[in-house]
C-alpha cells in the first residue's frame, strides 16, 4: 500500500524547501516534488545574500528578520557555510548620503552605522571607492552559496525530517488527495505548490488576476579581486531599487540625479550587489527585464553597466569574468502571493525576487494559512 503524506510540496525551490521545513517542524510527513534532477532555477542563479537591510519597511522587513535567524538556526547543522556577514554601502553622491541619513532615522536603521569617508576608508579601503561620501554598514545581513546552500538544505531535510523527494517528476492534476504527476498518483491530505516563475503549469486561472510577470536578470562569476570584501557590497542604484530607501521621501532627489547621470543604467534595471566566494571569486550584479518569455542571451552592453558601477564604487578595476550566467524569476506587484485554488491547496510565490531573505518566513505563513491560523495572505 502507497504512502500517504501529510503534505505534498510541489516545487524544491527555496520556498518550496521553506514550506518543507515548516511542515516538517510541525511534525508533518512531507514529500516534495520537483520536475527537475537538481536545483536548476531561480533558487541557486542567485547571490545568496540573505538581505535584511533595505527591505520594505513592516511585513517584508519582518520576514526578512525571522528568515535570517532561520539561516543561522539551520545553517551549522545542514553544512551550510556562512560566507559573509553585514552589508557594506559605500556613497558617492549627496544626495545618497541624505538617503542613508533619513534611513538611519528609521527602525529599519537599528545596529547600522553611518560612516564619514575617512571612517570609511579606514575600515575597507580596497571597497571603498575615491568618490565616497558616506558609508552604511550593517550588521544585519548574510551570506551563503546557493549552488551549495539549496542542495544542501534538500538533503537535511531528508536526513532530519525524512522529507521524501520526487526528483525528475512533473506534476499535472491536483485533485486532492490524488496528485497526478509524470510518475503515477502520489496521495497527500494537503498540498502546497510553489512554482517560481512556471505560471501556466498549474492554476493559470488564479495565477493570471496577480499581474506576475517573467524578469530576467544578468549575472557574473569574476576572480579573486586578491583582497576581502567587508561584507557584500551595495552602491548608490540599489537605494532607488531596495523598497526600505526607496520609499523614503528624500530619494526623490537621487532618483532624479541617477535618471540624468546613470540613465542607462535604470533603464535596464542595473544595480550593484557583490558578495564573495570561498575562494575569493566574486559574485556580482544584476539587472532587471521584464517579459512574459525572457530570452535567454545576455547581453554584453548591460554586464559592462554592472561592472562599470562595480568599479564606481569600490574604485577597483573589475576582475577578469569567470562565468555568465541568466535567471528568471516571478516579479508582480506584491511582495508575494498565497492564494487558495482548492480547498486544501496553497499557491505560494514569492514575487520580489527576495526568496533567499524572506523565504524561511513566508513559508511559515504559507503553513499558517493552510491550517487557518491566519487570517490574511
Amino acid at each position: 500500500m502507497s504512502r500517504r503524506y501529510d503534505i505534498a510540496v510541489v516545487g524544491a525551490g527555496i520556498v518550496g524547501l521553506a514550506c518543507a521545513l515548516a511542515a516538517a517542524r510541525r511534525g508533518l510527513s512531507v514529500v516534495v516534488i520537483d520536475r527537475d534532477a537538481q536545483a536548476n532555477g531561480a533558487s541557486i542563479r542567485n547571490f545568496g545574500f540573505v538581505t535584511v537591510t533595505g527591505q520594505p519597511c513592516g511585513r517584508v522587513w519582518a520576514r526578512a528578520h525571522r528568515s535570517r535567524a532561520v539561516w543561522d538556526e539551520i545553517a551549522a547543522e545542514a553544512g551550510i557555510d556562512v560566507l559573509q556577514r553585514g552589508l557594506w554601502l559605500p556613497v558617492r553622491r549627496p544626495e545618497a548620503a541624505a538617503v542613508l541619513e533619513a534611513f538611519m532615522a528609521t527602525e529599519m536603521g537599528e545596529g547600522c552605522r553611518m560612516m564619514t569617508p575617512d571612517e570609511a576608508w579606514g575600515r575597507a579601503p580596497e571597497a571603498t571607492g575615491p568618490g565616497t561620501v558616506a558609508a552604511l554598514w550593517s550588521p544585519h545581513d548574510l551570506r551563503v552559496d546557493s549552488r551549495m546552500a539549496i542542495p544542501r538544505l534538500a538533503a537535511w531535510l531528508a536526513d532530519r525530517f525524512g522529507v521524501d523527494f520526487r526528483r525528475e517528476t512533473a506534476v499535472h492534476a491536483i485533485e486532492l488527495p490524488r496528485i497526478v504527476t509524470s510518475r503515477g498518483v502520489v496521495e497527500a491530505e494537503r498540498a502546497v505548490v510553489c512554482p517560481g516563475d512556471d505560471l501556466v503549469s498549474l492554476f493559470p486561472d488564479r495565477l493570471a488576476g496577480f499581474g506576475i510577470v517573467r524578469c530576467k536578470l544578468q549575472m557574473m562569476r569574476l576572480a579573486s579581486p586578491g583582497f576581502d570584501l567587508p561584507a557584500p557590497v551595495m552602491s548608490d542604484l540599489g537605494l532607488v531599487r531596495y523598497g526600505g530607501y526607496a520609499d523614503l521621501p528624500e530619494t526623490a532627489a537621487l532618483r532624479a540625479r541617477l535618471e540624468a547621470e546613470q540613465g542607462e543604467a535604470l533603464a535596464h534595471g542595473v544595480h550593484l550587489i557583490a558578495v564573495q566566494d570561498a575562494d575569493g571569486a566574486l559574485v556580482v550584479g544584476d539587472s532587471h527585464h521584464d517579459a512574459a518569455t525572457p530570452d535567454p542571451f545576455a547581453s554584453e552592453a548591460v554586464d559592462r553597466l554592472i561592472l562599470d558601477e562595480w568599479t564606481a564604487a569600490t574604485g577597483q578595476p573589475a576582475p577578469p569574468v569567470l562565468q555568465r550566467w541568466t535567471g528568471t524569476y516571478a516579479r508582480g506587484p506584491h511582495a508575494g502571493v498565497i492564494e487558495a485554488p482548492q480547498p486544501g491547496v496553497r499557491l505560494a510565490l514569492i514575487t520580489a525576487g527576495n526568496g533567499a531573505s524572506t523565504g524561511f518566513a513566508f513559508g511559515e505563513e504559507v503553513l499558517a494559512d493552510l491550517f487557518e491560523e491566519i487570517s490574511e495572505p
